[in-house]
């Protein structure tokens, strides 16, 4: 939607989400804004809870890792 405010252009926002029909883009001129905070909340698993995203092994820990001592030595 922040694409179509911005461009005024349906196409775009169209190449920009990948689709090769612009019928299927034309789907979102009729999404409801105000309606997206309570359909996200509905389809969140109540398992999930917030919280800081920890990596599962070792290579993404140490990915994460160097990007934090590269950030720090800036």
């Amino acid at each position: 939607m922040t694409i179509l405010v911005a461009t005024g252009d349906l196409r775009k926002v169209s190449l920009w989400l990948g689709h090769g029909d612009l019928r299927t883009t034309e789907v979102y001129l009729r999404a409801d804004v105000g309606e997206k905070p309570a359909v996200a909340g509905a389809v969140v698993p109540p398992s999930l809870r917030p919280g800081r995203f920890r990596a599962p092994d070792a290579l993404s820990a140490s990915m994460t890792d160097r990007h934090r001592t590269a950030r720090a030595t800036r």
